[in-house]
C-alpha cells in the first residue's frame, strides 16, 4: 500500500486510524487518526523513532484487524541501515497490542535507542469534527501518570472518569514527560542488539471509558491478529451462490461487504437484557447503533445472515421510546436514531446520547421485523416484539402524523437535526431553487415506508397475532395513504413525484433520488413505478457509476454535496431493489453493473458516497472527501444487488 495512506483497524466497537508507519499524530477535522472506543480518543500520539529520528517504511501491509510493518533506521547505498524494525500492530475490544523485532543487519555488537511519545487527549468525537463547534469542559482534568512498565493517562469531569494505560514489555529504561505538552510522555530503551540478533519489545494500549470494565487481555498481535482473522471468517463463511450471467464483481464485492460487516458488528443491549451484535452505521464517525442505518443493513444481508436482523430487532426494542423528551425527540413508541456513549452525551451538550430525530426508524422496524419472519419463519420474534410493533404503529399514526396530517412528518429540530429522514444534512431537503423546505416535512420516501409498514404489520396481526380487526384498520390506512400520495406528491410537468411536501403542503420539487425508494416500497402502482425507474436511469440521474441524489442541471446539484448531487451506494440499493419488484431487470442489471464497476475502483469496497461525477468526467468514480469508510448500508450493498439479481431467476447458480 502507499506509504502515506492511513490504516483504519475494525474489531468489536474499537477502531483505530494509523498512519503508514504504524503512528497517530493527533490529527484532527475530517479524518482524524488515533485509537477510539465509545465516541472518544484514547490515544492521540503514539510516534516511533529509532535512534533518535523517524524510521522509514519499506512497506506497509494491512488487514481488517492487523497490520504489519518493515521500518528501517536511515542509511545509504553505501552503508545501508544496521538493523530492520518488524513492526506488528493487531486490534481487540478496547486494546491495541503491538511488538516491535528489531533485527541486526551487521556482525558486530550494537545499541538501538528505540523511542516512543505516547499521548491521550481523551477527545469526544464531536470535539474532533471541522465544524467550528467548542464545548465548554469546566474542571475537566487530564493527567499521566508514570510507571515502570509505562503510563496511564487519565480524564476527569465531575464524576466522569475515562483511563489509557500504555504498557511495555520489557519496561522502558526512561519514562519522561514531554516538555511543552500537557501529558504526551516519552518512553525510551536502550536495546543490545548482538551481531545478526534480535531485540524485542511488546506493548500493549487499554482503553476504558467511564462507566465500562476493563477490557480483557488481548494476546500477543500475531495471534490477536489471527483469533481476528478467524472471527471474520466464521462469518464471512462460504462463498455466496450467484444467479447465471451475474456482472462481474459481485462475488468480490459480497466477500468485501461480508468481512466489512464482520468488523462493524458492535456489542449492545437487547431487550430482555442480553447481549447482541449489531452493525454499526460506519468508521470514523459513527461506530455505534444507528436506527435507520442499522434497519436498512440488517435488511439488505437479511437473506444471508439474518443474525444481524434479530440483533437489530431486539436492541431497537430495548431502547424505543417510552415517554416525552423534547430534548431529544423522544415519544412513545418511536424508534431511536442514534446512541452515544461520549462526554458530550453523557453531559447533554449534544442530544445524541439518546436521541430520537428520524421520521423513517419507525416504520423500517415494522418492515424489518415482518421480513424477518417472513425469511426465516421465526414467529417467536413476531410473538416477542408484538407490544413493541403496535407502539411503533400507534406512533406513526399519533406523534409520527399519520391520524392528523395524512403523513409521516417532522419538524426541523434546532438543537438536533433539521432534516429528519436519511439526507438528514441541513439544506437536504430542497425546492428547485435550492431553499430549504420548511416545516412539518413529509418527505416522499418516508410515506412509501410507512405504507409497507402498515401492510406487513397487517399481515403479521392477522397471521401470527391472530387480530383481524386490528389487521383490516391497518390496510385500509394502507391503501388509503396509498391513494391519496399519487395525488398529493406525483408532479404533473416532470412527470415525476415530489422530492416531499413543506409544512403549507407545497410540493418540494427537486428531482430527487429519494423517488427510487417508493419502487422498493410498492406505494407506487405498476405504471408510476416504470416511469419513475425510466426516468432514474436517465443521464442527469444516473452517473454511469450509480444514480444522484439531485439530477444534475438544477439549480442545487453540486456534486460534491453531501446530499444534493452525490451518489450514495444504499440509495441505489434500495432503488435496484425497487427496478427489480418493478420487473426492470434491464434497469437493475444497469445499475448494479455501475455500482459494481466503482466497487472495483475501491478494491472492491463501495464506499458510503461518491462524487456525483459522471463517467464522461473522469475514468474512475471520484471520490467524495468526506466518505465513512468502511461503513455499513455501503457494505452491505452488494447483498441487496445479489438479492435483486436472483430475482426471477434459476435458483440453481455456480459459487466462485
Amino acid at each position: 500500500m502507499s506509504a502515506t495512506a492511513d490504516i483504519t483497524l475494525v474489531r468489536a466497537g474499537t477502531f483505530a486510524v494509523l498512519g503508514a508507519d504504524g503512528g497517530v499524530t493527533g490529527r484532527r477535522g475530517a479524518l482524524p487518526d488515533g485509537l477510539f472506543r465509545r465516541d472518544a480518543r484514547h490515544l492521540s500520539q503514539w510516534s516511533l523513532t529509532v535512534d533518535g529520528a523517524a524510521p522509514l517504511v519499506l512497506v506497509t501491509t494491512a488487514r481488517d484487524t492487523s497490520a504489519d510493518y518493515v521500518l528501517t533506521p536511515a542509511g545509504t547505498r553505501d552503508e545501508p541501515p544496521a538493523y530492520t524494525v518488524f513492526r506488528e500492530q493487531a486490534l481487540a475490544a478496547g486494546v491495541l497490542s503491538e511488538h516491535l523485532r528489531l533485527v541486526s543487519n551487521r556482525p558486530d555488537t550494537m545499541t538501538a535507542v528505540l523511542a516512543l511519545t505516547v499521548d491521550a487527549d481523551f477527545a469526544d468525537q464531536f470535539e474532533l469534527r471541522s465544524d467550528g463547534r467548542t464545548y465548554d469542559k469546566e474542571g475537566a482534568v487530564r493527567a499521566a501518570d508514570a510507571r515502570p512498565d509505562g503510563v496511564t493517562f487519565s480524564y476527569e469531569r465531575g464524576a466522569w472518569l475515562s483511563r489509557t494505560h500504555v504498557s511495555a514489555t520489557p519496561g522502558p529504561a526512561v519514562v519522561e514527560p514531554v516538555a511543552g505538552q500537557a501529558t504526551a510522555h516519552r518512553l525510551e530503551w536502550h536495546l543490545e542488539l548482538p551481531g545478526h540478533g534480535t531485540a524485542e519489545v511488546s506493548l500493549r494500549v487499554s482503553a476504558h471509558p467511564h462507566g465500562t470494565p476493563p477490557p480483557a487481555d488481548a494476546l500477543p498481535p500475531s495471534r490477536e491478529a489471527a483469533a481476528g482473522a478467524a472471527g471474520i471468517a466464521a462469518f464471512v463463511g462460504s462463498p455466496l451462490p450467484l444467479p447465471p450471467g451475474a456482472p462481474a464483481g459481485l462475488a468480490a464485492a459480497c466477500a468485501r461487504g461480508l468481512t466489512d460487516l464482520a468488523g462493524l458488528r458492535v456489542p449492545v443491549t437487547g431487550l430482555d437484557g442480553e447481549e447482541v451484535l449489531v452493525p454499526a452505521a460506519g468508521v470514523p464517525w459513527f461506530l455505534t447503533l444507528f436506527g435507520r442505518d442499522s434497519l436498512l443493513t440488517s435488511l439488505f444481508a437479511l437473506p444471508y445472515r439474518p443474525e444481524l436482523a434479530a440483533g437489530t430487532l431486539s436492541a431497537l426494542a430495548a431502547t424505543q421510546g417510552t415517554v416525552y423528551d423534547p430534548d431529544r425527540g423522544e415519544q412513545p413508541g418511536r424508534i431511536v436514531h442514534e446512541l452515544r456513549h461520549g462526554e458530550l452525551a453523557h453531559f447533554r451538550q449534544v442530544p445524541y446520547g439518546r436521541y430520537y430525530g428520524a421520521v423513517d426508524a419507525t416504520a423500517l422496524f415494522l418492515v424489518l421485523l415482518e421480513e424477518y419472519v417472513r425469511i426465516t419463519g421465526d414467529d417467536t420474534t413476531a410473538t416477542r416484539l408484538e407490544h413493541q410493533a403496535r407502539a411503533a404503529v400507534s406512533w406513526m399514526f399519533l406523534d409520527g402524523g399519520l391520524d392528523e396530517r395524512g403523513y409521516l412528518v417532522y419538524s426541523p429540530d434546532p438543537k438536533g437535526l433539521v432534516n429528519q429522514n436519511w439526507k438528514d444534512s441541513a439544506g437536504a431537503v430542497c425546492f428547485l431553487d435550492g431553499t430549504q423546505a420548511e416545516g412539518p416535512i413529509a418527505v416522499a420516501e418516508a410515506q412509501g415506508y410507512a405504507y409497507d409498514a402498515l401492510v406487513r404489520t397487517a399481515r403479521l396481526a392477522r397471521d401470527t397475532w391472530h387480530d383481524g380487526p386490528y389487521a383490516d384498520r391497518l390496510e385500509a390506512a394502507a391503501a388509503g395513504l396509498r391513494a391519496r400520495f399519487v395525488r398529493d406528491f406525483w408532479m404533473e410537468g416532470p412527470d415525476f413525484p415530489a422530492l416531499a411536501l413543506d409544512g403549507d403542503g407545497r410540493q418540494v420539487d427537486s428531482l430527487a433520488s429519494d423517488a427510487g425508494h417508493l419502487l422498493w416500497s410498492g406505494i407506487l402502482d405498476e405504471s408510476y413505478a416504470q416511469r419513475v425507474g425510466r426516468r432514474l436511469m436517465e443521464p442527469d440521474f444516473f452517473s454511469g457509476w450509480a444514480i444522484r441524489t439531485l439530477a444534475s442541471g438544477q439549480p442545487a446539484y453540486h456534486p460534491l454535496s453531501y446530499h444534493r448531487g452525490t451518489a450514495w451506494p444504499h440509495d441505489n440499493a434500495v432503488a435496484v431493489l425497487g427496478l427489480a419488484r418493478s420487473g426492470m431487470a434491464d434497469e437493475a442489471r444497469t445499475l448494479a453493473a455501475g455500482l459494481l464497476d466503482a466497487a472495483a475502483h475501491h478494491d472492491d469496497r463501495l464506499p458510503e458516497v461518491m462524487a456525483g461525477y459522471g463517467r464522461a468526467d473522469h475514468a474512475q468514480p471520484v471520490p467524495y472527501p468526506h466518505s465513512c469508510s468502511p461503513q455499513a448500508w455501503a457494505a452491505a450493498t452488494p447483498l441487496a444487488l445479489l438479492t435483486a439479481l436472483r430475482q426471477g431467476e434459476a435458483t440453481a447458480a455456480p459459487t466462485v
